[in-house]
Parts: C-alpha cells; structure tokens; sequence
C-alpha cells in the first residue's frame, strides 16, 4: 500500500495539480503508509515532511468530535443533557432544551453568524460564544438540520471548556494529542512558536471562479460571510492559526490518522474510547436535508458518514471529516483503516485527490 499511495501523489505532484501533499494510513492499529511528496510553500523549496502541520480546515471538526467523545467516555458529559446544563446562558430565544446531542448533529439551529464578522472577532473566544448563545434559532432544535460551518466549532468548544474546566485546544493536547505522542502535531490554536514548521497553503487555479459561479443566495453564504470562509489566505493568517477557532484545525496526515485509529481500536497501548462508545458516535444519526446545502448529509455524532466521493450507502462504516480546501481524515469501521490526507493547494470543492486516493486505499484493504 505505501508504495501505490507514494507513486500516486508523487503524480499529483508532478502534474502540477498538487503543491505539497502527505497521506497517512493505520489498518488495526499500525502505521501502513506514511507518504508525502511536493513542497510546503508555494514560493520556496523546504520539502513536506511526515510531521508537517496543515491547516486543514473542517477536517478539525472530526478532532473537535472526538475531544467530545473522549469527554463523554470519562462520564464528564452525556449526549441528551441539556447544553444549558454546562452554559445557562445558551438558553436564549427558546434554545433551553437544546442538548449536546442537537449540537453534534448540526441540528442546534444557530448556524449564523453577522455579515460583518471578522477574524479578528473569530479570535476572541468569550465574544463569538455570547454572540451564539444570544442568537434567535433559524429552527426549533432537532426539528431540522444545517451545517454550522463556523458556529459548530463554537458550540463544542464552549461544552467542552465548561465540562473539563479547560479550553478546547489544552483537553485535546491532554486527552488525546499527548497520549498518542502526536501533541506536536494536532491543533486547535497552533502556539506562535511552532507557526514556522507548518506548511503554507495557496489558492489552486479556478477557485475564484468557483466561489463567483455559487448562488449569492445560498443558506449557507447568509450563514458564513466570505471574510471569515477558509481560503488559502484565511489559512495562512497567524490569528486564525493562532486561536482556538475548532469548526477547523491545524494537523499532520500522520496525527489525525493516529487519533482516528485509536478510535477503532488500541494504538501502542492508548484506545481513546470504548468498543460501545465507538458504536454510538459512528452510527447514522441524522440523513434529513441539510438546510445550508440542500441535499441530504447522513451524519453520524459529529461527524459525516461515508468515505468522500463514494456513496454513504457502499461505505457505511466509514466516519469521519472532510475540509474545505480538499483535505479529507476518516476512520473504517469495517475494514479497522483509518485514512487521512492533508495538502497545501486549497480548492474549495471536491477533492479529487482525496478521492482518487482514498479508492486507492480501499482496494488494497479489500483485496
């Protein structure tokens, strides 16, 4: 498998369709690809190396999950509580039966945030959490679901800090980055003193037209303005990368993998949850017509089914997070893989080289 997924993105590379790009793949619980290829900035030489983090955007939304699941294993939360419970203040305009749960499945009903939302206001913590906590439904909660593309992140960390005492980004070095050894390289906000080993992210040929062809009216363009949607510029600014801002996250393909594998089962002695627990948070929960992207989202507690560009119902063990950008991490239940791939050419639709190469994988784990 190492050498078909190496040979395949040094392709990529080559090309000219990718920059800079690694792939990680544990099956049971050992490391069976570990590949990278291409360079980490679009203007100079270093080369990608295994450890390099990339900002991967809402493929951090599978780390914020997880952090939550590893908080409900120690008995520090339960799913169906109320999220008033932990943050009375979130009960505003008819949300006081809201529970984690709801939060989880993007059915919480606050996927919104002002038009005129800056990073700089994503970078403060204690005002985007009283901003959504004051903020009118667009549904009852758990009557529909939308994608909180920005929000969501929000909505867990502030759970999450409530319930361990911590902000999100210290649980996830204690909970699960330290104890797996990858804690230099998974992260919610980065520390300024890393910010040089992480690989620079550019746009990729298109994308502007991409984003100018999508309909102005979109729920979910309402939902998110353009200034605070990832792009290759909002990936690279300090502030962003700096903060604790978990609807994305900063990552290596090698950690995110691991986290994912220590899912399904033990990794060099850590197992992050139990076997039932593992169960719950990866069967269907919600399969209703997202009201952000209006086409149904089979989701599992945090995060989406299916393997990308496969349909749910020909992978159904598979769960995890795919990033706007086209970096992609999941776990499979069925065959115990857990996949990951981060790069630095940032495209805001689907990722062919997630795909290509994710198939790639499922044939070698199945044949």
């Amino acid at each position: 498998m190492q050498k078909v997924v190496q040979q395949a993105i040094d392709r990529l590379v080559e090309s000219g369709a990718e920059l800079g790009i690694q792939v990680a793949v544990y099956r049971h619980g050992e490391l069976v690809v570990d590949a990278v290829a291409g360079v980490a900035d679009p203007d100079g030489d270093r080369p990608v190396t295994s450890d390099m983090p990339f900002y991967s955007a809402s493929t951090g939304k599978g780390v914020t999950a997880t952090v939550v699941h590893v908080l409900a294993d120690r008995g520090a939360l339960d799913y169906d509580t109320p999220i008033v419970e932990f943050w009375p203040e979130f009960g505003a305009h008819g949300k006081d039966e809201a529970t984690i749960r709801h939060a989880l499945t993007h059915s919480v009903g606050v996927p919104a945030v002002p038009a005129d939302l800056t990073v700089r206001d994503l970078a403060d913590w204690e005002g985007m959490c009283a901003l959504i906590a004051g903020s009118k439904p667009w549904w009852e909660p758990g009557t529909k679901t939308g994608y909180h593309a920005m929000t969501w992140g929000f909505v867990m960390g502030e759970i999450v800090r409530r319930a361990a005492g911590a902000p999100i980004s210290q649980v996830l070095r204690q909970e699960v980055a330290a104890p797996l050894g990858i804690a230099d390289e998974l992260f919610f906000g980065v520390p300024e003193s890393e910010l040089g080993r992480l690989a620079r992210l550019e746009d990729a040929p298109g994308s502007a037209a991409m984003m100018a062809a999508l309909p102005a009216d979109m729920p979910m363009f309402k939902a998110t303005p353009l200034a605070v949607t990832p792009s290759a510029e909002y990936g690279n600014n300090p502030v962003v990368l700096t903060s604790d801002i978990p609807s994305g996250g900063t990552m290596s393909a090698r950690a995110v993998a691991r986290m994912y594998a220590a899912l399904l089962g033990e990794v060099d002695g850590v197992r992050l949850v139990s076997a039932a627990r593992l169960r719950e948070i990866s069967a269907l929960a919600t399969a209703d017509v997202d009201r952000m992207v209006g086409f149904p989202v089979p989701r599992a507690l945090g995060y989406n089914l299916g393997r990308p560009g496969a349909a749910p119902e020909q992978t159904p063990g598979v769960f995890g997070m795919p990033g706007m950008g086209g970096s992609a991490a999941y776990a499979d239940t069925e065959t115990g893989i857990s996949f990951a791939l981060t790069k630095n050419r940032f495209f805001p639709g689907p990722s062919a080289a997630v795909e290509e190469i994710g198939e790639l994988v499922a044939r070698a784990a199945t044949g």
